[in-house]
């Protein structure tokens, strides 16, 4: 089997950096703009000999889809995906500047470098060397580059699977973000964590009504006041301990391999024994919900009649129900709560053919790696394409140097990614792809 060829390795590079130089910033509302990192994106595809097509449900917001065909008919076609919109950044808050796309010292800094242009450009990279290689896959791959992912995903993967199902057809599984990457544990160990199931997305609207009046007043009516108690007790809430299948592996291989025993019947002091592993499995044991916006009054001596927060609520599969009735109860009969957005909980098997053929990519090019399952704590792209009974893992790979804390630059500030991670992900992508 030909390994990826050098040009490949010099294309990944040049392609997250032109990607981070085109600002796609999804502020939320419909205020983005993806369509040139979508022409981008085609314009290289159809060098590599494929019809991609550019797809938008509103001007600009475009989307891009292109299919392989595979050597063997009879195969499940693959879904391979990746977001194209950025989540915003402050100029003044970087050490460069977060479009600038700049290669400096062996790393490419900027807005999408993790999240997630450098997955968009791994994919452009490995299916241009195999154009130059004559390389097929065993099965069809549908490529899919989405807008919209950063917001509600409805001009994106949403519109894809309500509108062109047709483009996915045969489509059974799918690969995306935040998988495959080097998590570091800080004793010597590399873990290679592969996602097999995400959280569902309950992001949540309170409001709270009482009557409104003059602010020297006695008033047991006060909505601001409601509105604070229930943001205190969600805030202050402990959810219940749930294992979905997903997690039970992810313990039972991270205790494996710290000779540790797994006892499930005391998660938290599992995880305290796992150290900075069990950083992996925290987040995915309990359902949560945060309190992040409030916003109520409009001068200081009047008390308004309403008061409104925003809660960013997730849920494991299968916790929907519970999430549901546990906001019903803290919110209590003085504030409402709706649904801002939602979407479901994943979960896919780790013991599938697909999950043993992306760990043999990546110990193949990282032996003294050990790959895990888990699950993300958000959410992905995968959840739109679920309609379409896609079965969605995260394995976006990427070998990190110590001390490089990939999930801190997630949305934060001085996102960069090694050019040596880049050209990891790209063989180790090409290895898995050829075979899946």
């Amino acid at each position: 089997m030909a390994d990826i060829d050098e040009r490949a390795l010099d294309e990944v590079v040049a392609f997250t950096s032109d990607l981070i130089r085109i600002d796609t910033t999804n502020r939320g509302g419909g205020d983005c703009q993806e369509r040139p990192a979508a022409e981008y994106a085609a314009e290289r595809l159809a060098g590599a000999g494929l019809e991609p097509t550019l797809l938008e449900r509103v001007k600009g917001r475009t989307n891009v889809v292109a299919r392989i065909e595979g050597t063997d008919p009879s195969a499940d076609a693959l879904l391979v995906h990746g977001h194209l919109d950025v989540v915003p950044a402050q100029a003044e808050d970087w050490s460069v500047h977060p479009f600038s796309g700049e290669i400096r010292d062996g790393v490419v800094w900027g807005r999408g470098a993790i999240d997630m242009k450098n997955m968009d450009a791994m994919i452009l990279a490995v299916v241009r060397a195999w154009a130059r290689q004559g390389v097929r896959p065993r099965r069809d791959l549908v490529i899919a580059f989405t807008a919209d992912e950063e917001a509600s995903a409805v001009d994106g993967s949403g519109f894809l699977a309500d509108q062109h199902a047709g483009l996915f057809e045969g489509c059974t599984e799918g690969i995306s973000e935040s998988g495959a990457f080097t998590f570091h544990d800080g004793a010597g160990r590399q873990l290679y964590p592969i996602a097999a199931g995400e959280r569902g997305t309950g992001w949540l609207k309170l409001t709270a009504r009482g009557r409104a009046g003059h602010g020297s007043k006695v008033n047991h009516e006060n909505a601001v006041t409601r509105l604070a108690a229930a943001v205190t007790r969600i805030g202050e809430h402990t959810w219940p301990l749930r294992l979905t299948p997903t997690v039970r592996a992810a313990l039972t291989e991270l205790a494996a391999l710290y000779g540790i025993e797994p006892d499930l019947d005391d998660v938290d002091g599992l995880l305290t024994k796992l150290g900075p592993a069990g950083k992996l499995v925290e987040p995915t044991v309990r359902n949560s919900a945060n309190p992040t916006m409030l916003s109520a009054g409009y001068k200081v001596n009047v008390i308004p009649g309403e008061a409104v927060a925003y809660v960013d609520g997730r849920y494991l599969p299968g916790g929907e129900d519970e999430f549901r009735t546990t906001l019903d109860r803290l919110t209590g009969p003085d504030v409402d709560w709706e649904f801002h957005h939602r979407e479901v909980a994943l979960q896919a098997p780790v013991d599938s053919t697909t999950y043993a053929r992306m760990r043999s990519a990546v110990e193949e090019f990282a032996p003294e790696g050990h790959v895990v399952p888990y699950c993300m704590s958000g959410g992905t792209d995968a959840k739109q394409f679920s309609r379409l009974g896609i079965t969605g893992y995260g394995f976006a790979p990427l070998k990190l140097p110590e001390g490089f804390d990939y999930q801190a630059l997630f949305h934060g500030v001085d996102e960069r990614v090694p050019v040596e991670a880049l050209h990891f992900g790209v063989r180790v992508l090409d290895r898995f792809l050829r075979t899946a």
